[in-house]
Parts: C-alpha cells; sequence; structure tokens
C-alpha cells in the first residue's frame, strides 16, 4: 500500500493563464470523483505562519491541565472549546486525542430548529491569547483558498463559477487543533476512526514529518503521509450530495503514533450556512452518465440541509455535551 499515494495539485496554475487553469480544473475533477483526496500546494500559506499556528498548537498543549479544563467543551452547548483524550467518539469507539474546536464567534440563538444550537460563542484560554490571534489570521486565508477551489470545483463540474456562493450563505467554518499523544500498545491504535466529513471541503495542515492520516482507496487503507508545502484537501458528504454521487466523499482514519512520537494536525472544514440547502448541480451529460448515486447508509443519513448534517456529526462524536445539554435531541431526528 504504500506505493499508492494522493494525487498533487497546485492551485497557482489557476493564475498562471487559461489553459493551465483549465488543466487544474480537470485534474481537480479528476482527482474527487477517483479518490476524494488530494495534496494542494501553491496556496500562498507562509512558512511563518504554518510556524506560529504550530507553536500556538503545542503551547495551548503544554498548558496546566487546569487551564485546559477551565474551556472545557462540555461547558458550551455549542460544541467548542477543549476536549480531553477520549472525549471524542467516531462509530462509537473512543478516538485517542485532545483538541480544541473554534467556530465562528457569533452570539448564542434561542429557539428554532435543533442546528442553530451549534451557533456561539467560542471559549478561548485566558493564558494564551496569542492563539485567538493566528488562528484569524489562518481563518482568515484558507478562507480564501476555499472559496477559489469551490469555483474551480463549480466550472469543472459544468456550473456556473458562483453555484457554491449562490448557494453558500454565510459559511459556517470549524477549526480543530489536535494533538495525537503516543500510544505504547504494540498494535496500531485509534488516533480517529474511519469516518467521511460531514459538510463540503476540509483543508488538513499536518505536522511536517508526522504519518498516521490514512485514506481508503479500493478496500485498502492508504497511507497520506504529510507533503512539505501542502495541504491534504477531501471532500465531504455534502458535495457527494450535490453532485449524486459524481463526486464521492471518501473514509478516513488516523492511527496514533507510537510513544514517545506525538502528532499534531490542524483541519480547517468549510461548509455552507446552517440552514443552506445545496441543490443538485446540473452535471453535463458525460458526467452524469458517470455519477453514482448518493451513498445509502441507514446508519448515517446524508441530508440536504447542511444543519442537520453537522448537528447529527456533533452530537455523535461528543455524546458528552450532547447528554448535558442537549437530551432532547439525543436519538431524535436532527
Amino acid at each position: 500500500m504504500a506505493d499508492l499515494n494522493l494525487p498533487i495539485l497546485d492551485l497557482s496554475r489557476l493564475d498562471a493563464g487559461p489553459e493551465a487553469a483549465a488543466a487544474f480544473r480537470d485534474d481537480l475533477r479528476a482527482a474527487t470523483h477517483d479518490v476524494g483526496f488530494f495534496y494542494l500546494t501553491g496556496t500562498g500559506v507562509t512558512p511563518e505562519l504554518e510556524r506560529r499556528l504550530h507553536q500556538a498548537a503545542k503551547d495551548f498543549f503544554a498548558l496546566p491541565e487546569d487551564e485546559k479544563l477551565a474551556i472545557e467543551n462540555v461547558k458550551s452547548p455549542h460544541f467548542r472549546g477543549y476536549t480531553r483524550i477520549g472525549g471524542e467518539r467516531t462509530q462509537g469507539a473512543v478516538d485517542w486525542r485532545e483538541q480544541i474546536d473554534i467556530g465562528p464567534e457569533r452570539e448564542a440563538v434561542d429557539g428554532g430548529p435543533g442546528y442553530n444550537r451549534l451557533i456561539g460563542p467560542n471559549l478561548w484560554p485566558e493564558a494564551q491569547p496569542e492563539l485567538r490571534e493566528v488562528v484569524a489570521e489562518w481563518h482568515e486565508h484558507l478562507s480564501g483558498v476555499a472559496r477559489k477551489l469551490l469555483r474551480a470545483w463549480a466550472l469543472a463540474l459544468g456550473a456556473e463559477e458562483t453555484y457554491f456562493e449562490q448557494n453558500f450563505g454565510d459559511p459556517s467554518t470549524l477549526i480543530k487543533i489536535v494533538r495525537y499523544p503516543g500510544t505504547h500498545e504494540p498494535e496500531p491504535q485509534q488516533g480517529v476512526g474511519a469516518h467521511k466529513d460531514s459538510g463540503v471541503l476540509t483543508l488538513l495542515w499536518v505536522e511536517p514529518g508526522k504519518g498516521g492520516l490514512q485514506v481508503e482507496r479500493d478496500g485498502s487503507w492508504v497511507d497520506a503521509p504529510p507533503v512539505d508545502g501542502a495541504f491534504v484537501v477531501n471532500i465531504g458528504e455534502l458535495l457527494e450530495y450535490a453532485t449524486d454521487g459524481y463526486l464521492k466523499a471518501t473514509n478516513h482514519r488516523v492511527v496514533s503514533p507510537q510513544a514517545p512520537d506525538e502528532r499534531i494536525s490542524i483541519p480547517f472544514f468549510f461548509n455552507p450556512a446552517l440552514d443552506a440547502r445545496l441543490p443538485l448541480i446540473d452535471l453535463p451529460t458525460e458526467l452524469a452518465a458517470q455519477a453514482r448515486g448518493v451513498t445509502k447508509d441507514p446508519s448515517n443519513p446524508i441530508h440536504a440541509l447542511y444543519g442537520e448534517n453537522a448537528l447529527k456529526s456533533r452530537l455523535r462524536a461528543h455524546p458528552d455535551v450532547a447528554a448535558i445539554h442537549h437530551a432532547d435531541l439525543v436519538g431524535a431526528p436532527a
């Protein structure tokens, strides 16, 4: 499996003239139809910004336990803040990682559909104001990268370039800063279990030189080690829905490092507004003929309305938060 890998795409080709841009869009469409994952270079993210975010992540996880637990996510009905090691689930199994979840900074919303409970303020560590500052820079730059990719996808799928912007509303974003501690177990352990992302687009930064990410290809797990200067990009369930399965969300997982090693990774999720419903893209005939339909899995229904998909994911991943703040939603449709 080690010789299998993911395609590498250079985003700067979109600014290198019409032919280069068209070739990039073709490669983008092929990568996400065939694999659902690729490496992305040419994003304009500077090594200095990467270094600052990486250092801020390490500084956060090095805080005393009581300072991290002061912003633990069980205190947030919006699923924000710090999750202790073992505090998250995938497919019901414990993920061996700790993290802080950061979403759009908003006032809480009373009433309305269940997914409105995802709207609210973040929880920030008082001892580390620089974390908020560098995360804001990261969010701004990666939002621009995500919008550029979505415009390219729209054209590659035969839609208007503004297709996603027209249907996104105010984007829902989520940044997770994650630490996978090493384990002493002889067999590979679950850092995060096999899953598909619930939204549209994920841009993943991985600590240089640290493996562990695996992608499912043709029924086998393939290593996706970090590539210097590149993000790992994957599509989520909502883009599969919008293309009737022409693009397909792909299972992926993370295997814990062996102690004393550890691994930091920072996924950025760029998704529609919670109340946005992506309509089916009217694919060109030759692409529509290759659409495989939306995955049918009774245990994991894919909702057209993003808020329903997002709430489904959060309730499952954080049963402790769900039990404390959303007992009325546990076991109920989103």
